[in-house]
C-alpha cells in the first residue's frame, strides 16, 4: 500500500509531528486490518473462489469468517484508498512549494507503483491493489483541479452507480441468468488451485496469472471505481485541510461515528449474511455494502483519530509500520506465501480461519518491531526508498545526517 502523508512512500516531516503520528498510526492500524482480510485469500484457493474451506466447518471457523467479513472485509482497503487521495493533495502542495514540475514526477511514481504491483500480483498475490492505485492515480491527476465539493459529489455518484450495477446483477440472477462472476468456478476449480499453489514455483506463478485473467472484470468494474471514490473523499479532506486540526472538527467526527456505526454496521450485517446465500443474495449484499462500507470505514477512522491522544503508546507502536506500509504490505504477502504456498511450507488449506487470524496478528507484531528497528537508522522503508528513487530519478539518502535531522519531503 502506498502509505505516507505527502507521498505514497515517504513522510513529509515539515508538518507537525502530531499530525504525522496520527496519519501514520491510522495507516498502521489499517495495515493490520488489510492483513487479517487478505490472509484468508492467501491461505486458500477456496476463498479466492468465493467459497468456504470445506475442511473447516466448526462453529469457531464460521464465527471467524463471519466476524472478519462483517467488521473488516471491504473496509480497510477503503481507508488506505482514502489516505492515498489525501496524500495526493499534499504531494501537489509540496511540489508547488519546491517549484518542482508535479506531473512528470507523479507519473514516474505511478509507473513505479505499477511495476511493483505487477510483480506482486504475478509472484505473490493476485489480489494486489498497487496496480489499481497506479491507474486510479491517473484519474486523480486529471481531476486535481476540481473543488472538494465536486470531488465528494463524484464519489457519491460512482458509488451509487456501482450499487445499481450490482442490483441489476441480482435481478438477472433472479431471472435465472448465469451471473456467477469471474472468480467463483466451484469446488473443482478450488481444488485445482490448491494443488497449483502447493506446487513448484512455475505452477504458483501460472495459477496467479490464471486468477489475474479471471478477476480483471472485477478490478475494472468494481474495485477501481470503489477505490477512486474513496480517493476522491480523501482528496476533498486534504483540500479542506480537515486533518490539520482534528479538535476543530470534533463535531463532524462524532457525526461520522454515529452514522457509520449505525448504518455501516447494519449494512455490514446484511452483506455478511448474504455472502454465503447464493448469487442473487450475494449481489444484493454487495450493493448494500458498496453504500455502507465507506460509512463504517469512516467511523473506524473517526474513532481511531479521536482515541489516539488517549492511547499514545499504541499510536507510537503503529506509527512506524504506517511510515513504511508499502514495504510491510508487500512483506505480508511474501511471508504468507512462504507459509501457505510451495514457496515454503505449502500449508494451503491446512490452516483454520482462527489460526489464520492469529498468524496475521503475529506477522503484524513482528512488523511493528522490525519497522521501529529499521527506522532508527533509515529515513524510509526499503521499498519506499526504491519508489522515491523512481519518483525523483536520483538516489535518495537513506541515513540521517545527524541525530536531529529529518527526512526531506
Amino acid at each position: 500500500m502506498t502509505t505516507q502523508e505527502t507521498d505514497p512512500a515517504m513522510p513529509d516531516t515539515r508538518t507537525s509531528s502530531a499530525r504525522i503520528t496520527a496519519v501514520d498510526a491510522l495507516r498502521g492500524f489499517s495495515l493490520l486490518g488489510i492483513l487479517i482480510v487478505n490472509i484468508a485469500f492467501l491461505a486458500s484457493g477456496y476463498r479466492m473462489a468465493g467459497l468456504a474451506e470445506p475442511a473447516f466447518d466448526a462453529p469457531i471457523d464460521w464465527a471467524t469468517r463471519w466476524l472478519v467479513t462483517m467488521f473488516m472485509e471491504n473496509k480497510f482497503y477503503l481507508l488506505f484508498s482514502f489516505l492515498f487521495g489525501y496524500s495526493f493533495t499534499l504531494q501537489v502542495d509540496s511540489a508547488v512549494r519546491q517549484g518542482r514540475p508535479f506531473v512528470p514526477m507523479f507519473l514516474r511514481r505511478l509507473a513505479g507503483l505499477l511495476l511493483l504491483g505487477v510483480a506482486h500480483a504475478v509472484l505473490l498475490f493476485p489480489g494486489d491493489i498497487l496496480t489499481t492505485y497506479a491507474v486510479v492515480g491517473l484519474a486523480l491527476l486529471a481531476l486535481r483541479r476540481i473543488s472538494p465539493r465536486t470531488a465528494v459529489m463524484l464519489a457519491i455518484l460512482m458509488t451509487a452507480l456501482l450499487a445499481l450495477g450490482f442490483l441489476l446483477l441480482a435481478a438477472l440472477a433472479a431471472l435465472g441468468l448465469d451471473t456467477a462472476g469471474t472468480v467463483s468456478h466451484g469446488a473443482t476449480e478450488a481444488i485445482k488451485s490448491d494443488a497449483a499453489l502447493g506446487g513448484p514455483v512455475w505452477q504458483i506463478v501460472a495459477e496467479h496469472l490464471r486468477k489475474l485473467s479471471l478477476i480483471v472484470v472485477l478490478r475494472v468494474f468494481f474495485q477501481g471505481p470503489a477505490v477512486l471514490a474513496a480517493c476522491l473523499i480523501g482528496f476533498a479532506v486534504g483540500k479542506l485541510g480537515v486533518l490539520r486540526d482534528l479538535k476543530a472538527h470534533t463535531k463532524a467526527l462524532r457525526r461520522l461515528q454515529w452514522l457509520g456505526f449505525t448504518v455501516g454496521l447494519a449494512g455490514a450485517y446484511v452483506y455478511t449474511q448474504a455472502a454465503w446465500n447464493g448469487t442473487m443474495h450475494k449481489f444484493l449484499g454487495e450493493a448494500v455494502d458498496l453504500v455502507t462500507a465507506p460509512l463504517l470505514a469512516a467511523a473506524y477512522a473517526a474513532t481511531f483519530l479521536r482515541l489516539l491522544p488517549h492511547m499514545q503508546r499504541i499510536g507510537r507502536a503503529l506509527t512506524a509500520p504506517g511510515r513504511m506500509a508499502l514495504s510491510n504490505y508487500l512483506a505480508q504477502s511474501l511471508l504468507c506465501s512462504l507459509i501457505f504456498t510451495g514457496y515454503g511450507l505449502a500449508l494451503v488449506d491446512r490452516v483454520s480461519p482462527p489460526v489464520e487470524v492469529l498468524i496475521a496478528v503475529g506477522i503484524f507484531v513482528l512488523q511493528v518491531f522490525y519497522s521501529h528497528w529499521w527506522l532508527r537508522n533509515h529515513r524510509y522503508g526499503p521499498v519506499e526508498w526504491l519508489l522515491r528513487y523512481l519518483t525523483y530519478w536520483r538516489r535518495p539518502s537513506q541515513t540521517y545526517q545527524s541525530r536531529h535531522s529529518t527526512p526531506a519531503a
